[in-house]
């Protein structure tokens, strides 16, 4: 895979940091400080400039800094030796990307130019908590493998919000339903070749990458468990069949917005046997799995955000994280409030560290 890093970063009013200009290290950039200075801001700040999305809020006005009217980041990222700019400017309500100055065909163009991964505390859910966060997994490495992806998840769920809405105002036999299901069928199989494919692959890697991280005895198997039939007649039916309950629960019972990445240990459901340790074992798997498919799909490694993961992991865990980190050579950010615990493997030379305080990130000399 070719080689991807950000080789200097400008961020202006983007949550606490008001004007920083950042040059990182092309492997392992450490980032350290108390609690409630910025660190995060910074990861999420890379992350806007790779994706034009955050990946601790919807809403995008929540990144300008306090009293700015505009918020922007600006990347210079080297691409297998190429240089180019991508920038996103934002305000509430607004957002504008650009790639070397110039308007991508669309956000979802723009998300796949730079693969970037991030491991923050909150995705320990991934293996404990509800289904949600799997299907996010899976739409994240669909959108790599395929950028149609997004517009059929949007289609999707436009169709599906509008079907609900006639059957609430309306009634199961509203005459606009045929049409907003057949809307759904379509979509939603798209949604869900999509996710068959993400997770074949998806499940390969966990179950590999859990095989080196937790005791050899035990087996991690995953799989995509889809909600609805992959036949569109059968799919369509349910649907008509539904709409009567669909109506008083508020939501549709059958469809991918209802889908599952199935996980069981020794052949057990996950979240009904796994102990603390193996499911944060289940969970590095999952973003192993996560890091190993979007870079084969697009050819190069991502650029890697996390954030004070190790305060999450036990020793075993943090080692296997480290020795993987290290096995990739690509461009890692991370955070933490012990910098001096964070073991890179090397004699200093991949490491840059770098100091948060109030919103302000100095360059220093680790060791």
């Amino acid at each position: 895979m070719r080689p991807l890093h950000v080789a200097h970063l400008q961020v202006r009013s983007f949550r606490n940091l008001a004007a920083e200009d950042l040059e990182p290290g092309e492997r392992f950039n450490v980032v350290s400080g108390d609690n409630g200075q910025g660190k995060t801001n910074l990861l999420e700040a890379l992350y806007v400039a790779a994706t034009s999305k955050s990946f601790r809020t919807s809403k995008l006005g929540e990144l300008v800094g306090f009293g700015a009217e505009l918020a922007s980041v600006r990347a210079t990222l080297s691409d297998d030796g190429e240089a180019r700019v991508q920038s996103v400017g934002l305000k509430p309500g607004a957002r504008l990307v650009r790639i070397d100055d110039k308007r991508p065909p669309s956000l979802a163009a723009y998300a796949v130019r730079t693969p970037i991964v991030v491991f923050h505390p909150g995705e320990m859910t991934l293996s404990m908590g509800a289904s949600g966060e799997r299907r996010r997994l899976l739409d994240r490495t669909s959108l790599y493998m395929s950028p149609q992806s997004m517009a059929d998840l949007e289609a999707y769920t436009r169709a599906m919000k509008e079907r609900q809405r006639a059957l609430e105002t309306r009634g199961p036999s509203a005459s606009d339903l045929p049409e907003w299901e057949t809307l759904v069928v379509r979509h939603g199989l798209a949604v869900m070749g999509h996710r068959a494919r993400a997770g074949a692959l998806v499940a390969e890697k966990a179950e590999e990458a859990f095989s080196r991280i937790a005791a050899p005895e035990l087996v991690l198997t995953a799989g995509y468990a889809p909600s609805a039939p992959f036949e569109a007649a059968a799919f369509l039916e349910a649907l008509v069949s539904r709409r009567a309950s669909d109506m008083r629960r508020g939501s549709a019972g059958v469809g991918p917005h209802r889908d599952e990445l199935a996980l069981a240990i020794d052949g057990h459901p996950v979240r009904g046997v796994a102990s603390q340790g193996q499911h944060r074992a289940v969970t590095l798997a999952l973003k192993s799995a996560e890091i190993e498919v979007v870079g084969q799909a697009r050819g190069v490694r991502p650029i890697l955000l996390l954030d004070d993961v190790s305060s999450e992991l036990d020793s075993v865990r943090t080692a296997a994280l480290f020795s993987f980190l290290r096995e990739q050579r690509g461009q890692v950010f991370l955070t933490t409030t012990r910098p001096e615990l964070i073991d890179t493997g090397d004699d200093g030379s991949a490491r840059r560290d770098f100091v948060v305080q109030n919103g302000v990130i100095v360059r220093t000399i680790s060791g």
